[in-house]
């Protein structure tokens, strides 16, 4: 599934199998850890903003996407979530009425098509919440260098590619993992 206990950095260069396992183990618990903590963070902001869990991951997938420059639809949204479409539809109707999405109907071609946006209300009531947390965590990374970047980037890339494809497997067991 992935690279052995001994790739990378560690045994080839003067640490052993067990050192290396260890390190591997800190990682993981650092991992669970995070999301741990993680999770808590996400609860502590849907609390204050009255939100449910659904609300706050449809409103972090409606952000990202619309950052990204590809809008959610409310279809998409729903594969994302796992709800069903009326249940989907609620949380749509409550960011909504909470001002931070707006719905969008911005295909020339067919007005049918709605897409999901961001508010500017929406992402200042998140970069009030989460701003002071970057600023945390931009701190901790200014503490590497570029070698060692490229190596997290290309950890933490890896490893929520593989959270990512447990969980769509978990979802489609049929699938392949």
């Amino acid at each position: 599934m992935g690279p052995g206990p001994d790739v990378g950095v560690g045994v080839g260069e003067g640490v052993s199998s067990a050192q290396t396992q260890l390190r591997q183990q800190a990682i993981i618990e650092g991992l669970r850890d995070y999301g741990t903590e993680s999770t808590r963070l996400a609860q502590v902001f849907a609390a204050i903003h009255h939100l449910q869990t659904a609300d706050l991951h449809a409103l972090v997938a409606i952000m990202t996407a619309d950052r990204g420059g590809t809008p959610l639809t409310p279809r998409v949204l729903r594969d994302h979530l796992g709800l069903s479409s009326g249940g989907t539809s609620y949380v749509i109707d409550r960011l909504e009425k909470a001002g931070h999405i707006r719905r969008s109907r911005e295909d020339t071609r067919d007005n049918r098509v709605v897409h999901l946006r961001s508010t500017d209300q929406g992402m200042a009531t998140a970069r009030s919440f989460f701003g002071p947390l970057g600023v945390l965590i931009k701190a901790v990374l200014d503490t590497f260098d570029g070698p060692d970047l490229e190596v997290i980037e290309r950890f933490i890339t890896a490893a929520a590619d593989t959270v990512t494809a447990h969980l769509d497997h978990l979802n489609h067991p049929d699938a392949s993992l």
